[in-house]
Formats: structure tokens, sequence, C-alpha cells
């Protein structure tokens, strides 16, 4: 008895042999044969390595180490597919921007550039080189050049409703006070704009195609406007060389080799 008191008093808890499970602390394991290389997706089997951080297999480890990462052809589709939908999140983003305020800001491009940049480089888990700076140049310079295409598609529209709206008025104004010569105005005048209207129509899609050839054209376009025109080049270059430098090549750390059982 005596010796029960005093342990509960001093409120000690007696050691536990080495290698006694904690049942007070939670401890989770993977589930070995499940994991997979990050770079080339292939099941990591025995030994696994790290690249820059991300778990590698002793192929794509090797291929690192010899200066050559493994840049496979999965690894670049995603990257060109999640750049390819950044780069549309920013024409949209651009044009929806200057549609409704009216106010052209180069600046867009750099976050243009940096979006589509991040995007390629989450895609492909990291990798970079040439063809994805490419890649990331092209679709960057397109997102911000093509929003042109929608901007003056809207501008055409409008511009077209403020002319009809003229018409209607002019036709209203012409016309005498008694309904019967209202009708005979309205009559003769909706008679030579059918074939105005079919003629509009069938040169919407000769418009839409020359909207973007002007759309891909639009940054040099601009200097017709000298000074607006060259600041805009120079804030489009930047942003070109943002996405250039962000998916460049990084450089490579190996290390490893790392047993997967030690991770149970």
């Amino acid at each position: 008895m005596p010796e029960q008191n005093d342990f509960a008093i001093s409120g000690s808890s007696p050691e536990l042999p080495q290698g006694t499970p904690q049942f007070s602390t939670a401890e989770y394991g993977h589930i070995p044969g499940t994991e997979r290389c990050q770079i080339c997706n292939n099941l990591l089997a025995g030994d696994y390595y790290r690249v820059n951080g991300l778990m590698a297999c002793a192929q794509c480890a090797t291929d690192a180490k010899n200066g050559q990462p493994r840049d496979s052809h999965a690894a670049f589709t995603r990257g060109l597919l999640l750049g390819i939908g950044a780069a549309v999140v920013g024409l949209i983003a651009y044009a929806t921007f200057t549609i409704i305020t009216g106010w052209y800001i180069g600046f867009i491009a750099l976050g243009v550039g940096w979006f589509v940049a991040k995007a390629i480089k989450k895609g492909s888990s990291g990798l970079g080189g040439r063809r994805y700076q490419i890649a990331a140049v092209l679709l960057t310079y397109a997102a911000i050049s093509m929003a042109a295409v929608p901007i003056g598609i809207a501008y055409m529209i409008k511009e077209s409703k403020i002319h009809k709206q003229a018409q209607t008025q002019q036709q209203t104004d012409a016309a005498g006070s008694a309904d019967s010569q209202q009708a005979q105005t309205a009559d003769q005048a909706a008679q030579p704009d059918q074939p105005a209207e079919s003629k509009k129509q069938g040169s919407y899609g000769a418009a839409v195609m020359q909207l973007l050839f002007l759309g891909l054209a639009s940054p040099f376009l601009e200097l017709q406007d000298p000074g607006h025109g060259f600041i805009g080049l120079i804030i489009l270059f930047v942003g070109l060389r943002i996405a250039w430098q962000l998916t460049a090549s990084a450089p490579l750390e190996v290390d490893g080799p790392y047993s997967q059982s030690a991770r149970v």
C-alpha cells in the first residue's frame, strides 16, 4: 500500500522498454507498392530517390545525375494542357476587364505570363526546359494578343446597335403623323435592308478571320500610336520574359537512395 501511494503522489510513469508501441501517439504509414515516381509516374520498385524534392525512381535519378532530367511526353502534355487552360483564362480576364471598363492596361501581360508559366510547371511536376519555355512564351503572347478578338467583336456589336438605333430614329422622324404613312415608310425602308442584312451575315465569317489575324498582330499595330504602342510592347516583352524564366530547367539536386521499408 505505501508503495502505491508514493507512486500516485509523485505522478511519474515507469519507463517503457525500447520498441514498446506508443498508443497515445498516432502513427500513419503508407501502403507499400503504391508509391509512384513524380517525374515519370511509374510505380516505385525498391529504393527511391528525391530529385529537387520530388520522389523519383532510380532511372530518373540517374538521368538527373547525368545532367539529363527525364522529361517524359506525359509530363510535357500535362504541362501544356494546364498552360493552355491558363492562357484561355488570362485571355478571358483581360478581354472582360477591357470590355467592361474600356481601359487598356498592358501590365496585365505580366500577370498572364506568370500565370501561364506557373500552370505549366504545375502540370509538369516542376520540370522545365527549352520546349516548356517556348510553349509558355507562345501561349502568353497568344493570350495577350488574341484578347483583341473579343474586344473587337464587342466593339462591332456596340457600333452596330448604335447604327441601327440611328437609322430607326431617322425613319421615325421622316415618317408622317398618319399611321398609314408610317406603315408605308416602314415597308419601304425594310425592303432595301433585307439584302444588306444577308450581306452582313455572309461577311461575318470573313470579319472574324480578319480579327484573328489582326489579333495576333495587334501588339505591333498599336505602334500607330508610337508612345502608347512602344510602351505596350515593352510590357509585353517583360511578360514573355517572365514566362521564359519561370519555365527554365531548375538546378538538379539528387538525394538518396532511401528505403521504402523505412516509410512503413
